[in-house]
């Protein structure tokens, strides 16, 4: 990324939108280029990245750069200063080993920007850099399904959600992270700017249009949630092979388990085998893609691991009652 995100330039009237970053170490990269792209198309009229109708800028204790998660560095434009001067202060999560390791200059400076109002959004884990300094009491937040487990096991007394995009609660947004953090930013600029410019940005990053906060994650699905160790770790497994689908043995194995101990574990959690927990995880990531892509059929078959478009016609058939394509014209 270039040093000089933040051009000087001359003006006569201020941006409808100024934005302050703070990027936690090994922050996710995509997460923050998806939020700062959406401002940075909006920002003015034109191809020029001209910070006119808005304005970012990444905040640092240091100014030392700053490590992603993938080890791009990211050079910081500011100092900490008055938070006042922002319409948000925006923090950026990464590995959730890194999250104690924020520095208290950090903390301080969000808890300040709280007691002088000005909202405070968290993208990917940030939400829970925000709850660590005390900032999340008494607001619902979002976070991936990726790390839902892992927030419930940090921090008590928050319930997080992880079946929307993202969250705006009062003073307090959140997001999932990935792409959700580039429709986050839609709304802000939205808002603040026009519908024309949210529109604009999320075209030439080739989204198709803005997706509202209520539209869900396609993650594990709510009705096999559970406490199983084993269990969740297999749901997580499988939700990250769902296009090329492991056996219940190679789950188990990759586990440390045998596959009549899976089969047991899962039948006491969840109430079925671990062979028909993974069918409907992939039949209900089929449903959201037939929802909210346009991908044929056969596309979505091929994506949700099902061996022929027919196999997967006559599954989906069976779970919901309809073909898919049926399913998609109501939807």
């Amino acid at each position: 990324m270039e040093r000089n995100v933040r051009p000087s330039l001359k003006r006569n009237t201020a941006p409808r939108l100024s934005v302050g970053f703070i990027l936690a170490r090994r922050f996710t990269l995509c997460a923050f280029a998806n939020f700062v792209d959406v401002l940075r198309l909006a920002a003015d009229e034109g191809d020029r990245s001209r910070q006119i109708l808005c304005e970012w800028t990444v905040l640092s204790d240091t100014m030392s750069p700053m490590a992603s998660s993938c080890g791009v560095m990211v050079q910081p434009n500011e100092r900490l200063g008055d938070p006042r001067k922002h319409d948000y202060i925006v923090v950026v999560g990464g590995l959730i080993d890194e999250i104690p390791n924020l520095s208290p200059e950090y903390t301080r400076y969000l808890q300040k920007a709280a007691a002088s109002k000005v909202p405070l959004v968290g993208v990917c884990t940030g939400a829970f850099i925000l709850h660590r300094a005390g900032l999340m009491d008494g607001y619902r937040c979002c976070v991936s399904w990726f790390h839902h487990a892992d927030f419930l096991e940090q921090f008590d007394g928050l319930k997080p959600v992880s079946d929307q995009i993202f969250i705006v609660d009062r003073d307090r947004l959140t997001c999932s992270g990935g792409a959700s953090s580039a429709h986050l930013a839609a709304y802000l600029v939205e808002k603040h700017v026009g519908h024309a410019q949210a529109r604009k940005s999320l075209h030439i990053m080739i989204i198709d249009d803005a997706l509202r906060a209520e539209k869900p994650q396609p993650g594990i699905p709510l009705d096999l949630a559970t406490d199983d160790g084993l269990v969740k770790k297999a749901l997580l497994l499988m939700q990250q092979n769902i296009a090329a689908p492991l056996s219940a043995a190679d789950v188990a194995r990759r586990l440390g388990a045998n596959r009549r101990q899976l089969e047991r574990h899962f039948q006491r959690a969840v109430g079925m085998p671990p062979t028909l927990a993974y069918k409907i995880m992939r039949l209900e990531y089929a449903e959201f893609l037939l929802r909210h892509t346009e991908n044929s059929v056969t596309q979505v078959a091929t994506s949700t691991g099902f061996c022929d478009s027919s196999h997967f016609i006559r599954a989906f058939r069976e779970r919901r009652g309809v073909t898919p394509a049926v399913f998609r014209e109501a939807a």
